[in-house]
């Protein structure tokens, strides 16, 4: 039997997708200017946050290649036969399936769109992406083509939102809202955080259903932090129970069709000493002064350069550990990041209308000094063209997140 190193399969019908048809086309069209403003014959992607941003597909790699050919007439996915029509049915576009029967059929998938006749003279590719081996791989197949990299215009792109991503954005952060509500009535002594946890994302989860029924749900996920685990923006939920006077550190993060969303907030249990709250007050005027800053026609090092001069008069910038915040859209914990739009010192791009930033101050008091812990806030603010939108409605601060529990 002679089995194929690749094929097309159209089982079902194509499905509903996070965008219109008009909107996937508008990206794709884009792309197609810079390609030729560049001279880029053919762009190979192989992320999945920029995969998904021009065909709607979200890739499960399980260690397999996946990838998206565009040329100025062509675009389709490369998926693996694990997948079978899944990917066909969630994509934009054309899709083709390579097999496991041979190694590097993804490649020999990769040819087969464009065909053997016509190589292209010049392919871009995403450097901050691809792994080495599968960069050799590829100019190896195209010996004679020359490659550049188009990970950073990729971003550039990404980086202003169009109506429909603000649509989903706004969403977003309405359902992280509604898991953080979901949580507090949940936080008492003896609970645990992975409990606690579980119960935001649910919540969420369900709300995500009910606002997108014909959605693929996957990878919303809730980190709630207590005690010493909040010195870590990042750090998994344990199963630590809840003491008289944790501090706390809640996060939600709803994740609609690739698109992330975020609430962060700080709290404590029933109580919070003098020196606490004292650390909380000042991260809390930072963050107030943060959201008043977020406007078009500012730069992201001077909104950082101003809230690091506001946090040395407070006497706590010696404990701030990251950027004031960073943009939004087609990202997560596993993939994607805009780094050109973070809140920092060493990153000069102006915000500008339909920009969508996070304002998320956050210092960390080692254990064994006074006010120990990590305390963090986080707004999502849209950008337009006269001021922003701050999206997110939780409330924060010590007035309304000590919880009594």
């Amino acid at each position: 039997m002679e089995r194929p190193d690749f094929f097309t399969l159209k089982n079902g019908e194509k499905v509903k997708l996070p965008f219109s048809n008009k909107e996937y086309d508008q990206r794709v069209s884009k792309l197609r200017s810079v390609m030729d403003k560049n001279n880029i014959d053919m762009i190979i992607l192989t992320s999945m946050h920029n995969i998904a941003y021009y065909t709607g597909f979200i890739y499960c790699s399980f260690g397999r290649p996946y990838g998206c050919v565009i040329t100025n007439k062509k675009i389709s996915t490369i998926s693996a036969n694990i997948d079978a029509s899944q990917p066909w049915r969630r994509s934009h576009c054309d899709n083709i399936i390579y097999t496991d029967w041979k190694r590097d059929n993804f490649l020999k998938a990769i040819v087969s769109i464009i065909g053997r006749d016509d190589p292209p003279k010049n392919i871009g590719i995403e450097n901050d992406h691809v792994t080495l081996e599968m960069s050799e791989k590829i100019r190896s197949i195209f010996s004679f083509s020359v490659f550049s990299d188009i990970s950073k215009e990729l971003m550039k792109l990404r980086m202003i939102k169009s109506d429909e991503e603000i649509k989903i954005i706004k969403n977003g952060a309405r359902i992280a809202d509604i898991g953080g509500e979901e949580i507090v009535k949940n936080i008492k002594e003896g609970a645990t955080e992975l409990e606690i946890a579980i119960s935001g994302r649910d919540k969420m989860e369900r709300e995500i259903a009910i606002t997108y029924p014909a959605a693929e749900y996957m990878d919303t996920w809730v980190w709630f932090q207590s005690g010493i685990n909040t010195d870590g923006a990042h750090n998994p939920k344990t199963n630590r129970k809840l003491v008289n006077g944790d501090i706390l550190s809640l996060n939600t993060f709803p994740m609609i069709s690739g698109y992330y969303t975020a609430l962060e907030r700080t709290l404590f249990l029933n109580s919070v000493d003098n020196q606490s709250l004292k650390a909380w007050e000042a991260n809390v005027k930072v963050h107030k002064r943060g959201l008043e800053l977020i406007k078009p026609g500012v730069k992201c090092s001077d909104i950082c350069n101003e809230l690091n001069e506001l946090f040395a008069e407070l006497g706590y910038l010696q404990y701030r550990t990251f950027g004031y915040g960073h943009s939004f859209g087609v990202l997560s914990h596993f993939y994607g990041r805009e780094a050109g739009l973070e809140l920092r010192e060493d990153i000069d791009t102006v915000l500008e209308e339909n920009m969508v930033v996070s304002m998320e101050p956050m210092i960390l008091i080692p254990e064994g000094k006074p006010g120990a812990g990590g305390y963090r806030e986080h707004d999502i603010l849209v950008i337009g063209k006269n001021g922003s939108e701050n999206i997110t409605k939780f409330p924060f601060g010590p007035e309304h997140n000590i919880i009594k529990g």
